[in-house]
């Protein structure tokens, strides 16, 4: 890969991931304290992820495979993405509010697919060249958390008295203008699939690899997958407004200890892979989940600050531990012809019906422990998520019987 095409790249990955931090982190903190949004609500703005989940694939599948270069209709979302964003940053009402994220989320959700389809058709070999573009996107959403706690102080008491959130919405239309615009100088991506050629909702959906779920071992890490995804969207949705209420300094600049995290436990996942192998690998991630919640449950933000910036650095555990694990898995069974189909099922399964449902959970559970305007009994809140977690972990422990998976990242 030339030196100008990589450079290109690595920009693409950082700004499109610094837009998803820039405003998601502080979503839940921000329908709190600007808009007064209730628990129940915050689910459903958090739920537009899932939503976009959902409906990406038909956006790439009936579109962009078919009639138009990928960085053209990257260049096009994220432009979208940008009048959005602004509108965003101008409502003072969740109704208001409401139709803006949902419309941002499926203009967004189908670019995550897009940029490594870009990114992908530029290189000889994705396995050991990708990763040193994707990890741009990693540094992309730490630099977003970072500078909006310790660079521009949105999120610190005064910020939050005054209302400064929004101006994450804006500083993402700003960069999401950006990228829009930059996309149209990309390296040129052609459509992949012929006018022609007749569209097949079970391949867009990834139907065709639900054979798969006959087999006992892949129908049991397929629920299990759904199901983990409920306690999940409880750390999305909820960790910034709970570090914010009970008085943690820069909250959202420290919750980037879990990015980095996600890296360097990336790296050690191939030493557990091949020493513990799958089942032990996905149980330590399950298992890391319960933990991080009951560390918060349990500690503040006094001497017992360091039990929840522990919370938040077993992200890179939670996160690659089991659902990079879980790909892996995925990659493993579905074998060459139905591979995509296999990945696409797994996602409709987690962002789309875990995450909604796990949303919608979790904006129940925090409306029944509202104490008072803005003050939560975060501990049981925390607990609910931790117990889901342990029971998802116990009942895969004993049905899932462990079979040796080669690894391949």
């Amino acid at each position: 890969m030339k030196t100008k095409t990589q450079i290109q790249l690595s920009f693409m990955m950082f700004l499109e991931f610094f837009i998803w931090g820039g405003w998601f982190v502080t979503l839940g903190t921000f329908l709190g304290t600007n808009l007064g949004a209730t628990g129940a609500e915050t689910g459903m703005a958090f739920s537009t992820q899932s939503w976009g989940a959902i409906i990406a694939p038909f956006i790439i599948g009936l579109i962009a495979d078919r009639y138009f270069n990928a960085e053209k209709i990257l260049g096009i979302l994220h432009l979208i993405g940008a009048v959005l964003m602004y509108q965003m940053s101008q409502v003072s009402d969740f109704n208001a509010f409401y139709p803006y994220v949902l419309g941002y989320m499926i203009a967004y959700m189908p670019t995550l697919a897009l940029v490594n389809s870009v990114s992908f058709n530029q290189m000889k070999d994705p396995a050991k060249e990708f990763s040193y573009i994707r990890v741009w996107g990693t540094i992309g959403w730490i630099c977003a958390g970072l500078g909006i706690s310790y660079v521009f102080h949105w999120d610190s008491v005064q910020g939050m008295k005054e209302g400064l959130l929004q101006n994450t919405f804006l500083m993402t239309a700003i960069v999401s203008a950006i990228l829009g615009l930059f996309s149209f100088t990309l390296p040129k991506t052609p459509p992949k699939v012929s006018k022609e050629e007749k569209v097949k909702i079970s391949d867009i959906l990834g139907l065709e690899a639900i054979k798969l779920l006959y087999n006992r071992n892949f129908l049991i890490f397929f629920l299990s997958s759904i199901l983990i995804c409920i306690p999940l969207a409880f750390y999305y949705q909820n960790a910034n407004p709970f570090l914010t209420e009970i008085g943690v300094a820069n909250p959202t600049g420290k919750m980037t200890i879990g990015q980095i995290s996600e890296v360097l436990f990336m790296l050690l996942l191939p030493i557990f892979f091949k020493k513990f192998g799958f089942k032990k690998t996905l149980l330590i991630g399950m298992l890391a989940w319960a933990v991080r919640y009951l560390l918060f449950a349990y500690g503040n933000s006094g001497e017992l600050a360091f039990m929840l910036l522990t919370g938040i650095a077993l992200h890179g555990i939670c996160y690659d531990f089991f659902f990079v694990s879980g790909q892996i898995y995925t990659n493993s069974k579905a074998g060459e012809k139905i591979k995509s189909a296999a990945q696409g099922l797994i996602t409709l399964g987690t962002y789309g019906v875990g995450m909604l449902v796990g949303f919608w959970i979790a904006g129940q559970i925090t409306d029944k422990y509202l104490i008072s305007e803005g003050m939560h009994n975060w501990k049981d809140i925390w607990v609910f998520p931790a117990v889901f977690a342990i029971v998802v972990m116990i009942l895969f422990a004993i049905f899932f019987k462990d079979e040796k998976i080669e690894y391949k990242a």
